[in-house]
């Protein structure tokens, strides 16, 4: 009894009240209304209220983003990136590859199992602004590719490393807390973060966005994970069951929706327990396993197109559509159908973009707790470059795969997309199931789909109890244990009225706040980061004394940044 006084005590503690309890009541109240009006009713109100952002802010979505964009690449080859996440001295606490795995499996999350095998084959089924419906089959296929890899490219990445980089800064270099408000410690001051109501309010609107981003991914994950079951033990679907993916056939039992959310919330529970083990032991392996049996599958895929003669063909494919990714980014970023058909916009490019905004707080954090003694450049570079590097390969071996299968007629991956009421959840099984080593593949995707959950669970409920708790490094374990499961029922309810449409309408109203939060982060990154530019370009390599430092060309006693977030000499990184 003394110990379990102890665990309710400590969480006590640490709890920031205000936050807390806003988060706490945002997901009741959710809840309570999905009970009172019923599934139906809430769904129709989530996709008017969905429709109605999209349509009148898609220009806000695309400018931000594209911002974003812009200056995360500046970071990379600008004099800032030399500024170091901690003092002079500081070493990284975790080697490059553990330090990639962390992140690329956080910020990724499930979304790259759910839409490797989907997005794709959608798009060819469907059509894109690139090619419609009518177009020959080979121009649909590279539109598809094309627009897959613009929106898992580097904009995706961008959105967190606005969050991340100014939160690694303040925490490490000036000790603020781990809290997505840090972000504007230039504009209110590193000791008024706890004070400020304009702080107050970030941190709420970090909560509101980073519950929808998360119950979006742990939701797509999970209805993977339900839809795996159906399609390997469940039985045969017809077309006639196309009106809906549920109810889902396991081993001859269907499950109602409380067997859903029962599941969903059982299995998020049972692996957020392993988030107690901490970074190192938990998130860091788990990390590390993902990271290894995602390439291992991709490679495999690879090897398998070569020994069936695709793999020239979706090389291809795959080089001309980079190619075209690049030449168009500008004009796809800003791409609003205003002269055409907008519905593509808000379905797929909006949805994403909010995706990455919601999701943005919380991954952000966690880049920035792992991002100790390494320079900013060398952040942005990993979180941007080599993430990007990770995931553009993967489409076009799996989306490629998947449309040239479909188009020979080796896989009818479209039909049983048809078959489970257009959820593209389903789309890996028949894939895999269809290449050589079929029962090999499926198997290890089904592995990558349960690894995925693991680390997005994890990483998702240390990141929100992080922001519950005021920025507490490391949050006790009944914390985490509380978000964990009020995650998995938040997404279990999502996928019970809506499916995918739910989960997309979702991330869609909970990440246009955090995106106007990120604008004025950019904002504050120049404010502070400006004092910087003379010294990284005119002292390189000089000895630099802590009374006679220059910053922005001028002694330091008589300028830089104002307030509490202002630049001491004695911080200056040295190695700069």
């Amino acid at each position: 009894m003394s110990q379990e006084q102890g665990i309710v005590r400590e969480f006590v503690d640490e709890i920031d009240p205000l936050v807390f309890g806003f988060g706490i009541l945002t997901a009741v109240t959710f809840l309570g209304y999905v009970l009172l009006v019923g599934p139906d009713q809430a769904g129709t109100t989530m996709e008017a209220i969905n429709d109605w952002l999209w349509t009148n802010f898609s220009w806000f979505y695309l400018w931000a983003m594209l911002i974003f964009v812009g200056f995360t690449t500046f970071l990379i080859f600008g004099p800032w990136g030399k500024i170091k996440l901690g003092p002079p001295d500081a070493e990284p606490r975790h080697d490059f590859l553990s330090y990639f795995a962390m992140f690329f499996s956080a910020g990724i999350a499930a979304g790259i199992v759910f839409w490797g095998p989907a997005e794709a084959i959608f798009h060819y089924g469907s059509g894109t602004p690139l090619a419609g419906t009518d177009a020959p089959a080979k121009q649909r296929m590279l539109g598809s590719l094309q627009y897959t890899f613009f929106h898992w490219g580097i904009s995706a990445w961008a959105a967190y490393l606005i969050v991340g980089v100014p939160i690694g800064y303040f925490a490490h270099k000036k000790g603020a807390p781990f809290k997505f408000s840090t972000v504007i410690a230039p504009l209110v001051g590193v000791d008024n973060l706890d004070d400020s109501y304009f702080a107050r309010l970030v941190d709420l609107i970090a909560v509101f966005g980073t519950m929808g981003g998360i119950a979006t991914s742990l939701g797509f994950i999970g209805q993977q994970l339900l839809m795996g079951m159906d399609y390997q033990f469940g039985s045969v679907r017809t077309p006639s069951a196309s009106a809906s993916a549920l109810p889902l056939d396991i081993f001859g039992v269907q499950l109602g929706d409380l067997g859903i959310i029962l599941v969903i919330i059982g299995v998020t529970t049972v692996f957020t327990l392993s988030v107690i083990s901490g970074v190192e032991k938990g998130i860091k392996r788990l990390s590390q396993l993902n990271v290894i049996v995602f390439v291992l599958l991709g490679v495999l895929v690879f090897f398998i197109g070569i020994y069936n003669g695709m793999a020239s063909f979706v090389l291809n494919l795959g080089t001309q559509a980079i190619g075209q990714y690049f030449d168009q980014f500008v004009k796809m970023s800003l791409f609003t159908g205003a002269a055409t058909d907008s519905s593509f916009l808000g379905s797929w490019t909006i949805f994403y973009w909010a995706w990455w905004f919601s999701w943005a707080p919380f991954s952000g954090i966690f880049l920035a707790r792992i991002s100790y003694g390494r320079t900013i450049r060398e952040v942005t570079f990993v979180g941007v470059i080599a993430t990007t590097l990770a995931t553009v390969p993967w489409f076009l071996v799996i989306g490629g795969m998947s449309m040239r299968m479909q188009q020979l007629g080796q896989a009818d991956i479209l039909g049983v997309l048809t078959n489970y009421g257009g959820n593209e959840a389903v789309s890996g099984y028949p894939l895999f199931g269809a290449l050589p080593a079929g029962a090999l593949l499926s198997g290890l995707f089904f592995l990558l789909v349960i690894t995925f959950f693991v680390t997005s669970a994890d990483s998702s409920t240390l990141g929100i109890a992080m922001l519950t708790t005021g920025g507490e490094e490391n949050p006790s374990e009944l914390n985490r244990l509380i978000w964990g499961v009020l995650q998995g029922l938040v997404a279990a309810v999502l996928i019970v009225i809506g499916g995918t449409n739910a989960l997309q309408q979702a991330a869609i109203i909970t990440g246009g706040p955090v995106a106007i939060i990120g604008l004025i982060g950019v904002y504050g990154m120049v404010k502070e980061f400006s004092s910087f530019k003379g010294r990284v370009l005119v002292q390189e390599g000089a000895s630099i004394r802590d009374d006679d430092t220059l910053l922005g060309g001028r002694s330091s006693s008589g300028g830089g940044t104002s307030g509490a977030a202002s630049v001491r000499p004695a911080e200056s990184d040295e190695d700069d």
